[in-house]
Formats: C-alpha cells, structure tokens, sequence
C-alpha cells in the first residue's frame, strides 16, 4: 500500500489546520501550499529527509535558492513567512522543539535588481510591436522567445538558426562558460520565430554577413546587446507600464512565473542554465521531455 512520506504527512496536517481551525481562504491556502511544497523539495535537495533534522541553515540555504531565482523581495518574503508559520504549527504539535526559522530574515537585494512583471504586463508588451512592419515582425519575435525561454541577452543575440529545434520544440543555447544547455520554448514563440525567419531575415541577411545568426539588425548584421536593451525599453515606453524593464527583466519573470506556477526546483534551475542552486546539491540532469512538459503546464505561454 502506497504511504505518503513523513514530510508530506506533515505538510498535509498543517493545510488541514488552515483550511479547518484558520478557516483560511481557497487562495490563501493554495499560496502557502505551494511555498512549501517547494520548500520541502529544497529540503530534499540537501539530504533533509525528517522535520526534526532541519536546522537554521536549511532554512537559510533555501532563501539563498529563491534569491539566485531572482525572485522579487516580497516572493521571498511571503515563502519565509510561510515557512515560519509551518515551524510554528509544528512546534505547537509537539513535533518540534523549536523554530528553525524563528531568527531569520528575507535576504537582502540589490536595489537595481529589475521589477518583476506579472503575467499581464508580459502580454502588454509583446503586443506593442506593429507586425505590419517587418522589423516589427523581428521585434516580437525576440520579446516571445525572451520570455518563453528565460535565456540571457548575450545567448539571445548569439543564438543561431540551427540551433532552433521545432519538431522538438526546444532552442540549444550556449551560457556562461560556454556551457551548452536545451529549453523548451512554447508554440507562440516558434510561431513569431518562423515568421520572421520566413518574412524578414531572408531580406535582412542579404544586407550584411550575419551568417547562421538568428536575430540581425537592419543593416543585416547581428543583434547588439544595446540593440535588444533599446527594443524592450521602447515598447515597455509604449505600453505605459512604469517598472525599470530591461531584457534580464524577462528572465526574472520566467522564472517567477514557473517557480509560482507550480515548477519545481530542479527544472527551472535547468532552463536558467545555473549549475548550482545549493552548495551540498549534486547537478541533476533533467529528461528534456521533462522539462518540455514542465514548460507546457506551468509557463504562460507554455
């Protein structure tokens, strides 16, 4: 007979109290259901496999996950809050001595960490292009594929053609270090991708050697950093929405939009390309199908 785990058993007693003794709303309930089903799979990742064991360290060690996610102060906020109120719970039952958290604080961030945007400010902007014109065509195509994929700047402007797989529904990207990496990218983005492969970059290559580069700037060349950074500076201008954007911007709000979604860990840590997301963790590879059905369910436009 199938036994749920001891964590999970836990983590189910204190959802009951929510929903039983708190009388806790539907909304507020699946908010803290989800902040520590992630927090118990962080658990997990460092070898914790009961409750008492989890020590002050633990607990810190999976902020400092959350932080290198990129996810906004108040997300971390809210999940060291929910982690703190399930101690408290346990410690009530007689399950803990003490909080293991009682002590800790959100971690700081740096101030120009770019906002996050939430999932209608996302539409907002990829809508700004005019896809009558062609470099509008081009334009939209890099707003979808940085958001579908989370890739950073430099990975996006050096992206090449070959390297975009549509069967398979994935793009192979080449990160820090060199280090080659595979993400799912969703239908709307390969969609923009092959219209503008279609429609414009046949006429802009003719004007420079971009070779195999997908992305090229009018003069048929590719993309520059600066060039992607002015394209979501115009349309985020245009779309009213008042945030500091930037293109790493778009790679924040991937991730928080997965991680809060529903993702796990170790998927969005492989679509992010970060080899490390807890100093005792050992890299785990994940099944490309894996993470293409990850992406389908918990990615917007997945």
């Amino acid at each position: 007979m199938f036994q749920i785990s001891p964590m999970k058993e836990h983590l189910r007693s204190y959802i009951h109290f929510l929903e039983l003794e708190k009388d806790a709303s539907p909304n507020t309930v699946a908010s803290y259901k989800l902040d520590l089903k992630r927090y118990l799979e962080s658990l997990d990742i460092q070898g914790i496999s009961a409750i008492g064991k989890v020590q002050e360290k633990h607990v810190a060690k999976y902020l400092s996950m959350l932080r290198e996610f990129d996810l906004s102060p108040r997300t971390i906020t809210r999940n060291l809050s929910s982690i703190k109120m399930f101690h408290k719970f346990m410690v009530g039952e007689g399950i803990l001595k003490h909080n293991p958290a009682e002590n800790l604080e959100p971690p700081k961030l740096p101030r120009e960490l770019p906002d996050v945007l939430n999932q209608d400010e996302i539409e907002i902007i990829l809508n700004q292009p005019n896809t009558i014109e062609h470099l509008g065509i081009r334009d939209k195509a890099i707003l979808e594929t940085l958001y579908a994929t989370g890739m950073r700047v430099t990975e996006l402007i050096t992206l090449k053609q070959s390297s975009v797989f549509r069967e398979e529904e994935i793009v192979r990207v080449f990160g820090k270090g060199s280090k080659e990496r595979l993400i799912p990218i969703g239908r709307s983005a390969l969609s923009w991708i092959d219209k503008y492969v279609q429609e414009v970059r046949c006429r802009l290559a003719i004007k420079g050697r971009g070779q195999d580069v997908l992305f090229l700037n009018a003069r048929g060349k590719p993309m520059s950093r600066m060039a992607v950074w002015n394209i979501v500076k115009i349309y985020t201008t245009i779309s009213g929405i008042k945030k500091e954007v930037h293109p790493h911007t778009f790679r924040h709000s991937f991730a928080t939009h997965l991680l809060e979604g529903g993702a796990d860990l170790r998927a969005v840590q492989e679509m992010l390309g970060h080899s490390d997301i807890s100093t005792t963790q050992i890299y785990t590879h994940i099944d490309r199908e894996y993470l293409k059905e990850v992406h389908k369910t918990f990615h917007p436009r997945g």
